[in-house]
């Protein structure tokens, strides 16, 4: 015990500020207890049981003198500091004497039992006695040989002090923590948040996919085992495998790790009812495996205490609405908490949010959003109730408890809470404990469709009901794909069913349902205007003027000579005397033309009812009004002549480029200010380059997060990129595995000017294979070859690729909870929040979407390629529907176009993309709600679109997409033809099928495509192959028909073939209609 070292420098801090706050007490509300008091004593019997909750006399001598000393006494006196104990204790206090103390300390020490008592008790008592009015915890009560010979001297004197209550004051002193114990308490945050993370969380879900039959007590004696347990040579240490998974816990001291409480876990089947208060117990039921999962954990680390409690949620309905409630009010409560404000103003509008949003609620509400938090795990002086008056200060470390009890859905009841450490700061309050908080990351699903039990951990985003407002109802596969785990059969009945009904049966009855949803919505989405947009919504008469007189006429024009003002963007022509000035833009073009001895210039006109070119629909003021189609000038002078012409062309591509330019910046927005963060520093990452680069020499910079967005800073600062919260569409993380970059890539929603570009997506990223250290060069290498060396490096290599896959994950979701912080009230009305949305490498395909083969991977809500620019990021929700093209038997590879809901946007043609992956695309895109079409031809999908965009509502009423393209599944429903009419339809289809092919492709590079097609162009009319192929399958037809005359009576294997390679034929000729 004598090699106890004291911390003297704290130690002085923290008396100084004792006193300081002691002297100013009658100036400062929450020292009010003590300002008129002549002591302050601090009494500690016998240490208290390992049950009991720490008191606030022993968090206050712990913070003072960083132990806690049992039976030992502290009376703070104006002019000196007494301290009595034992001899034992009295050596290592002696390190005080040293210290720059505010005020003498004097120790009076006691005897040790075997010894005769000395004179400290009553001098210590003497002291106490003679005040007047002295403050100590009235409220505490303690034991121990020593309190009961106080008790005995006190009762015994002749005069005894006024008692006075300092727990305000002593909370007021541990309230506002310091580096060092802000230090422990962030420790503490990232055990728990560790433990929920990578433990409890993956261990629920287990038990619900598994239906494991375990307690709540059980599970909750599981999760204190993780810090380890047991004594001696039976002792088992902590469980590495999830603590390694968290930060900056490396050097954790193991034996100052505790739980605060036993873990407590709560489900439907508890039999006491939910309760959101910290005494509450994990019973011995079984856990139930649907309904609302309460979990709360805290853990102490060197006596400093973080807290956390979640709610997980099996199949939701209404309880997601409110948890999404509990996540914005939580947001908002962050941005209010801050140094200066009142407890019950924070509460109050706490309680204001939930009335504006869901005033249903407000019964619901828990009666205090929380206490302070420290040493003790609960102060009660600092309570968020609608009654505490008093204020937060910079610094102190909050338990913020937000939750509903009582609630009620199909005659059962269930409560939620969202709980979390915050730090209290100068312009808001930040979480320290973190993680499983967004609605994706709580919710459970149990698909329950077609007698199917399956049940699925999706997160919001990727849920079922999330699609319904973009691409129909959840599919019975969906949470199979792009929605996240693929969890075992709930029944055995659910397994029998998934025998028997094929995949290709589920995907059809999914298809027919969604074309007759699609359908409904395009009724309903056109019946209103009834007319279409023709193309022209963003076209119409546009004003220009020349001169606003004849004054501003230029001086050239007196000679009568035609002239080119290009400043006025005008030509001047003299006509019938008088100088006639023509704008640029009424011009279509000029013609020179040389006969005999004149040259001859025409100047052609835009007017109405030109055929040619794409100005054919050009808007006029008044359609009907007299225009000059053209002017024509001879001169003998031919050199003038081809002066003008060129000046007249060049100021038509001038001003045409111009207005090109013009139309490609309209959607560019000017994006507000960037917030910096204040207080502290951003949270960075540095080392990445960025997309689209910066001017100059290629470096890497670094990435900040500020309050309203982010910012990329060149490593000389002289260029920077930001990029705002609020622009921000889609936030994608791609890890390095299979891949050579690390990628956070962000799409945003209108496009910004990075140098004189613009740019729709910016991404950050660094290279993961370490090519700038030349393995030859090693060190070990001269001494160490083959098999080892190699081993080693590749160890590393994944070793590194795996840090970097942290690092920007991390990253990535610090982004995600900023913006989310950031943009709280927009996420409550839209119910979108922003996730790092990953590729689903094992879904990916490849494909042409620009002019090079990529791979294309789904996510959650999109279509990504970003390994290389051009980036591609199409949003699932968008989509109106996927029509397969060049589907035909023999074809090596099959086109994609994706129609968009907006009808004005061009197709997105996604081509050669391989056969073998039909089924793989297919199933992909029933999954996420996306109608489907096959057909065997390429389609010309510009007057397509022109044609549909007249009248909308005309084309759904005629049919819409399912007569146009045909359901995927109408391939089974094909009329049953003639063996002639079949073959015969089946060839015209393969060869309208390749001329299509070659006059809309663009890829014609050598790729596998052009022969694929010509392969199937040819298909049926080779000299050797199509015969024999034929012979055999009369024959086999032949042999079948004798095996099974009574079953197929006069249907034969003849017809059937043709008629499989026919199976496209209502829709060659819908296509010929087309």
């Amino acid at each position: 015990m004598s090699k106890i070292e004291l911390n003297v420098g704290l130690f002085s801090k923290r008396l100084r500020i004792v006193y300081d706050a002691w002297n100013n007490a009658p100036n400062d509300d929450d020292y009010a207890s003590i300002s008129d008091v002549g002591a302050l004593l601090l009494i500690a019997g016998d240490p208290a049981g390992e049950d009991e909750p720490i008191r606030k006399g022993t968090a206050f001598q712990t913070w003072l003198l960083g132990f806690e000393f049992p039976s030992t006494f502290l009376l703070f006196e104006k002019s000196r500091l007494l301290i009595l104990c034992s001899a034992s204790k009295a050596r290592i206090l002696s390190q005080l004497r040293n210290s720059d103390s505010p005020v003498p300390i004097e120790f009076l020490v006691q005897a040790k039992a075997k010894e005769p008592p000395t004179d400290a008790l009553p001098r210590f008592v003497e002291a106490y006695t003679n005040l007047d009015r002295v403050a100590t915890l009235t409220k505490e009560q303690h034991s121990g040989k020593l309190v009961d010979d106080w008790n005995k001297a006190v009762a015994d004197a002749e005069k005894k002090p006024t008692l006075v209550d300092m727990a305000p004051a002593v909370a007021s002193f541990l309230a506002a923590k310091d580096e060092e114990e802000l230090k422990n308490i962030r420790t503490a945050a990232s055990l728990t948040s560790t433990l929920l993370a990578h433990y409890i969380a993956p261990k629920l879900e287990t038990i619900l996919d598994r239906e494991a039959k375990i307690s709540h007590e059980a599970f909750a004696t599981q999760i204190e085992a993780r810090i380890g347990y047991g004594e001696g040579d039976k002792a088992k240490g902590p469980d590495m495998k999830v603590w390694s998974k968290g930060r900056g816990l490396n050097d954790v001291d193991w034996g100052s790790t505790e739980f605060c409480y036993p873990p407590i876990i709560q489900s439907q089947s508890t039999t006491t009812g939910y309760d959101l208060s910290p005494v509450a117990e994990s019973s011995q039921d079984d856990i139930s495996h649907k309904g609302v999962f309460l979990v709360s954990v805290g853990m102490r680390y060197k006596s400093y205490c973080a807290n956390l409690g979640r709610s997980f949620i099996v199949d939701p309905s209404k309880a997601k609405a409110i948890y999404s409630l509990l996540v914005a009010l939580q947001s908002e409560l962050l941005g209010k908490m801050k140094e200066g404000v009142i407890s019950r103003d924070l509460y109050q509008h706490a309680l204001s949010f939930i009335k504006e949003k869901k005033p249903e609620l407000e019964p619901h509400f828990v009666k205090n959003i929380g206490h302070g938090m420290g040493m003790e795990f609960r102060d009660a002086s600092y309570l968020l109730s609608p009654k505490n008056g008093r204020k937060l200060r910079a610094n102190m470390v909050y338990n913020l408890v937000l939750g509903f009890t009582g609630l009620e859905e199909g005659g059962k009841k269930y409560a939620l809470q969202l709980v979390d450490t915050v730090l209290v700061g100068v312009d808001k309050a930040t979480c320290l404990t973190s993680g499983v908080k967004s609605v994706k990351d709580t919710l459970f699903f149990l698909n329950q469709d077609e007698g199917e039990g399956q049940s699925s951990k999706v997160p919001a985003k990727k849920a079922p009901t999330a699609k319904v407002g973009a691409n129909g109802n959840p599919s019975p596969v969906k949470n199979k794909t792009a929605g996240g785990k693929v969890l075992r059969n709930k029944t055995r009945s659910a397994a029998q069913e998934e025998l028997v009904q094929s995949m290709t049966a589920k995907i059809a009855e999914h298809q027919r349902e969604l074309h007759a949803k699609l359908h409904q919505e395009g009724l309903a989405r056109f019946s209103e205007g009834g007319g279409g947009l023709g193309g022209k919504e963003g076209k119409g008469w546009k004003r220009f003027q020349s001169y606003k007189g004849e004054a501003g006429l230029p001086r050239e024009v007196e000679s009568l000579r035609i002239f080119v003002d290009r400043k006025a963007q005008t030509v001047v022509l003299p006509v019938h005397g008088y100088a006639v000035p023509f704008h640029i833009n009424t011009i279509k073009n000029v013609i020179k033309n040389d006969e005999g001895d004149f040259t001859y210039l025409r100047v052609n006109f835009q007017t109405p009812g030109q055929l040619a070119g794409r100005k054919e629909d050009t808007p006029f003021e008044d359609p009907d009004a007299t225009f000059i189609r053209s002017i024509t000038y001879r001169s003998t002078d031919g050199h003038r002549f081809d002066v003008i012409s060129k000046q007249i062309t060049d100021l038509k591509k001038e001003v045409n480029k111009r207005e090109q330019q013009k139309k490609e910046m309209a959607d560019v927005i000017e994006q507000d200010t960037l917030i910096e963060v204040k207080g502290r520093r951003p949270t960075k990452l540095p080392e990445v380059f960025v997309r689209p680069a910066l001017d100059g020499k290629r470096l890497p910079g670094e990435v900040e997060i500020h309050q309203n967005g982010l910012r990329y800073q060149s490593p000389m600062g002289s260029q920077k990129i930001d990029i705002l919260f609020s622009n921000v569409k889609h936030l994608f993380f791609q890890p390095c595995d299979h891949e050579l970059l690390v990628i956070i890539h962000i799409h945003l929603k209108a496009p910004i000017m990075i140098g004189k570009k613009k740019a729709h997506d910016v991404q950050f990223y660094r290279e993961a294979s370490d090519v700038q250290f030349d393995e030859t060069g090693n060190r070990k290498r001269k001494y160490r070859y083959g098999d080892e060396d190699e081993l080693e490096l590749e160890q590393q290599e994944r070793k590194r690729r795996q840090m970097l896959n942290k690092e920007f994950k991390l990253f990535s979701e610090k982004i995600a909870e900023a913006a989310t912080a950031s943009v709280s009230r927009v996420i409550l009305v839209t119910g979108d929040t922003l996730e790092p949305d990953i590729p689903f490498r094992e879904l990916s395909f490849e494909g042409v979407p620009f002019r090079t083969n990529v791979r294309l991977q789904p996510t959650t809500e999109c279509l990504v390629h970003l390994s290389d620019p051009p980036f591609l990021v199409v949003t699932l929700s968008d989509i109106e529907i996927a029509s397969l093209e060049r589907v035909q038997f023999g074809l090596k590879q099959f086109d994609m176009v994706l129609i968009f809901k907006d009808f004005t946007k061009a197709p997105l043609h996604i081509n050669s993309i391989p056969s073998s992956q039909l089924d793989d695309v297919k199933n992909w895109l029933d999954s996420v709600d996306i109608p489907l079409s096959e057909g065997p031809v390429n389609l010309n999908w510009g007057p397509i679109m022109k044609t549909i965009n007249e009248d909308p509502y005309e084309f759904f009423q005629q049919g819409g997409w399912k007569s146009f393209l045909g359901a995927a599944d109408d391939e089974s429903e094909a009329d049953d033809d003639s063996d002639t009419e079949s073959e015969f339809e089946a060839e015209s289809a393969d060869m309208e099928s390749s001329e299509s092919s070659e006059d809309e492709s663009d890829y014609d590079d050598g790729s596998d495509a052009s022969d694929d097609e010509g392969s199937g162009s040819d298909f049926g009319s080779e000299d050797s192959e199509g015969d024999d192929w034929d012979e055999l399958e009369r024959k086999a037809a032949k042999a079948d028909k004798k095996r099974a005359e009574a079953g197929r009576g006069h249907e034969s294997d003849e017809s059937d073939r043709p008629k499989k390679s026919a199976k496209p034929k209502p829709k060659a000729k819908a296509n010929g209609k087309r």
